[in-house]
């Protein structure tokens, strides 16, 4: 095996992580502040504004997944990292200096244009760029940035938030601490992450597989000696040119309806759709609901909410060690019957009236299997099995399905637990787990420590 320069490849991934990061962060902030701005804006009684300010980032993250399709194979995989981190900083500042609900949301959905870049480029990006043998796990420090960035915006939740006493009126909550400014320093700590990955994604290179599809193999040639040494950098050009032998196919969506695309399409956008519909969000962006019907109050919920974070964070890290040893396709499989299970028992929980422990042990339990499955894995997946010649913008459909996917799971989940109740609603997401668990079987190839080309051949016939 050459020797490869690991230490080098840690750090340029780490800096593209940071977009994960700014992406968990921004996505879960929400979440803590939710009590408090919903009586500041006196939308506490609204269902569906309620389900808007929730799910309205959404509609930002489907453009940004639109729009890196484009910006991608037109400008490379370093410059939307950059426009994405600049993004997170005006969302950041205007979210927390809105003075209305329209504002509120306005800013919010730029925020979701961030997070739609940063969830197609980074994962792309480091796929790009690390060793086949190292790929899942560098692919995989994504999804643990995004891990830590949604503990960040749950512990600094948890440090800004004075404690509300149980049984506090919407009228406490608006003219408290809470109510009034501390809900905008919540998403103005924001800032500061995303700020220094404005800084750091200026040290990164360019995708060489970019340089090389553009060719530039002569810039593309720097990065991958100082990857593997010359005669990696030399093997890696040979392989990657032979995937780009038809220099004249435009990359449209008139190329990715091209049948031999069409399979590996299929698999992308039913996982990524799968990644979402499977229910797991729900946990972080409704936590309040959940733990309400579970017994707890606001402050036990702010509380309950850091420790499923922080469970979050240990089983990604089972994941990144776990993803090129046993594979993506155990790991899905696992990841799919588990969660059915757990969310059959929890539905139970919820039916039969358990409150406290028992339904945070479950809740637990599901972020654990997400974590160590589909959450890092589907990531991972995405990066890799789509070809040189179209992985900007089939990663951006898939992106674009997946958030689509995610609003859809987002705006109905208020609506599902109002007319199912909580029980009825996990039993939906259970029979989706099953339905996904099947089409794994029968579709999905493993990739493992094949290298992209390999995987190009393997796949697209």
């Amino acid at each position: 095996m050459k020797k490869i320069n690991s230490w080098y490849v840690f750090f340029i991934a780490s800096v593209s992580a940071m977009g994960g990061l700014l992406f968990g962060y921004d996505w879960v902030v929400i979440g803590g502040a939710k009590p408090f701005y919903e009586r500041f804006f006196d939308i506490a009684s609204s269902t569906n504004l309620q389900a808007w300010a929730m799910s309205c980032a959404l509609i930002g993250c489907i453009v940004g997944a639109v729009a890196s399709g484009v910006i991608s194979e037109k400008f490379g995989r370093k410059k939307p990292l950059l426009l994405s981190a600049l993004i997170f900083v005006v969302a950041s500042l205007g979210t927390g200096l809105a003075n209305s609900y329209s504002l509120f949301v306005v800013f919010r959905m730029i925020g979701g244009v961030g997070i739609g870049l940063a969830s197609a480029i980074s994962p792309m990006y480091i796929a790009e760029v690390a060793p086949s043998h190292l790929r899942g796990r560098f692919v995989s420090l994504n999804q643990m940035t995004i891990v830590i960035g949604i503990l960040l915006a749950q512990v600094i939740n948890l440090l800004i938030a004075d404690k509300v006493p149980a049984g506090a009126t919407d009228e406490f909550i608006r003219s408290s601490w809470n109510g009034q400014v501390g809900w905008r320093w919540m998403f103005f700590a924001c800032a500061v992450p995303a700020s220094a990955f404005f800084i750091l994604a200026f040290l990164v290179p360019e995708s060489p597989r970019w340089l090389i599809k553009m060719g530039k193999t002569d810039k593309a040639l720097p990065t991958l000696e100082k990857i593997g040494g010359a005669t990696f950098a030399r093997d890696e050009v040979s392989k990657i040119q032979e995937t780009l032998n038809d220099v004249s196919e435009k990359v449209d969506l008139k190329a990715l309806l091209n049948r031999k695309y069409r399979f590996v399409l299929l698999i992308g956008i039913v996982l990524a759709v799968f990644q979402q519909w499977c229910g797991i969000n729900t946990v972080f962006n409704y936590a309040e609901e959940i733990f309400t019907a579970a017994g707890y109050g606001v402050s036990d919920t702010l509380f309950n909410i850091v420790i499923t974070g922080s469970v979050n964070l240990i089983f990604t890290l089972v994941a990144m060690f776990t993803v090129d040893n046993w594979g993506r396709k155990k790991l899905m499989l696992f990841g799919s019957v588990g969660l059915s299970a757990i969310y059959i028992l929890l539905g139970g929980a919820f039916f039969f009236g358990f409150k406290g422990i028992p339904v945070l042990t479950l809740v637990v339990a599901a972020i654990a299997v997400y974590a160590m499955s589909l959450a890092p894995i589907v990531w991972v997946i995405l990066s890799e099995i789509f070809p040189n010649r179209v992985r900007g913008a089939a990663m951006a459909l898939a992106t674009f399905a997946l958030w689509v996917a995610c609003f859809i799971l987002t705006y109905t989940f208020p609506l599902l637990n109002s007319s199912l109740g909580a029980a009825g609603t996990f039993w939906v997401y259970a029979g989706v787990c099953l339905v996904g668990f099947l089409f794994i079987v029968k579709n999905l190839p493993e990739t493992k420590g094949k290298s992209l080309e390999e995987i190009e051949h393997q796949i697209v016939k």
